[in-house]
């Protein structure tokens, strides 16, 4: 009866995707509780996540890399870069046992950017005048209504300070590198992966199948079981298709984040690769 169930529901190898910018608040909560699935998971010996992404929001490209190394203690996890796995996205890829790219993917770009549309300029020539009202006087320092004080300034370098050394210790802490060399590299540029590994930045070069093949030996399975998963889909999802869903999110979190929120972000800003 036990040989029975072991052939229907076998020991495998979890491969999921982490592909586009980092940040959306309903798919990242969605991409943690799916980690934590496959965490508690004990038919599940070992998780490869297949990662093509510029990065995102500090806040949650952390919180993500901290599920991913949640899962790291119970079993391998293999990150492999197929494209990109930049800034934030490589320090998602840090939270695993092992990381693995394509020769040609663009890894790194350690570093921490914050930016605004400044409008004051634009808004002037066409006669419209922001009225703000406030409670805390530095409430709005992020505004693009005008130009930031002396203060504003210091304080946001003060914050961009903050998390990037923390991206660095993490980076250092993961790669088993000292804290000084991490820095060395943490300039905000990419390395191909060859370069990445030169660096110690990552493992081993290769494809899905590397990838695949690493976790399969880091968890001794003597079959090669592979089943992907995806976070749960939310009805709007279902009922758009890809693009257009992916049209309407990318739209609307670009507006919502630049017009309504600050956010300091683990993102690649290069050129068109």
């Amino acid at each position: 009866m036990l040989e029975s169930l072991l052939n229907i529901n076998p020991e495998r190898i979890a491969v999921t995707e982490l592909f586009g910018a980092i940040g959306n608040p309903a798919k990242t909560t969605e991409y943690v509780r799916m980690l934590r699935a496959i965490e508690e998971n004990k038919r599940i010996r070992a998780l490869v996540i297949d990662i093509d992404s510029p990065g995102g929001s500090a806040g949650p490209s952390e919180y993500v890399f901290r599920s991913v190394q949640k899962v790291a203690k119970k079993k391998p996890v293999v990150a492999f870069v197929r494209g990109m796995g930049a800034s934030g996205a490589y320090m998602v890829a840090c939270g695993a046992s092992k990381i693995v790219a394509v020769p040609m993917a663009l890894v790194g770009s350690i570093g921490v950017i914050s930016m605004r549309p400044m409008l004051h300029e634009a808004l002037d020539k066409i006669g419209v005048r922001m009225q703000v009202t406030k409670a805390g006087r530095l409430k709005d320092m992020f505004s693009s209504f005008r130009e930031a004080t002396p203060e504003e300034h210091e304080k946001e370098q003060a914050l961009m300070d903050e998390v990037y050394g923390r991206f660095v210790e993490m980076v250092a802490e993961a790669r088993g590198m000292p804290l000084e060399r991490a820095r060395e590299l943490a300039t905000g540029e990419v390395f191909t992966a060859r370069q990445a590994q030169e660096h110690g930045l990552i493992d081993e070069l290769g494809d899905l199948d590397t990838a695949i093949d690493l976790a399969q030996g880091m968890a001794s399975m003597a079959e090669r079981k592979v089943s992907y998963i995806r976070p749960h889909r939310g009805l709007r999802d279902r009922l758009l298709n890809n693009m257009s869903a992916g049209m309407v999110e990318s739209l609307t979190h670009a507006i919502e984040t630049r017009l309504l929120e600050r956010r300091i972000e683990l993102r690649y800003r290069g050129g068109d690769w």
